[in-house]
C-alpha cells in the first residue's frame, strides 16, 4: 500500500510538472503569436502605403497615346 501511494505521489508530481511546463509553453506561444500578429499588421500597413504611392506614380505617368 505504501509503495502504491509513493508511486501515485510520483505520478501526481510528474503531472504537476508537466502542467507547469505546458502552461509556460502556452504563455510563450501566446507572446509569439501576438508579436507575429503585430508584425503582420505593420507589414500590411507598409504594403498599403506602397500601393497608394505606386498608384499615385502611375497616375502621374502620361498615357501611351500622349507620348
Amino acid at each position: 500500500m505504501d509503495a502504491e501511494l509513493k508511486s501515485l505521489e510520483a505520478k501526481v508530481g510528474q503531472f504537476i510538472e508537466l502542467c507547469q511546463r505546458l502552461r509556460a509553453d502556452n504563455q510563450d506561444l501566446r507572446q509569439q503569436l501576438a508579436s507575429a500578429v503585430n508584425q503582420s499588421k505593420r507589414l500590411e500597413e507598409k504594403i498599403s502605403i506602397a500601393a497608394v504611392r505606386l498608384e499615385a506614380l502611375l497616375n502621374q505617368m502620361p498615357a501611351e497615346d500622349e507620348a
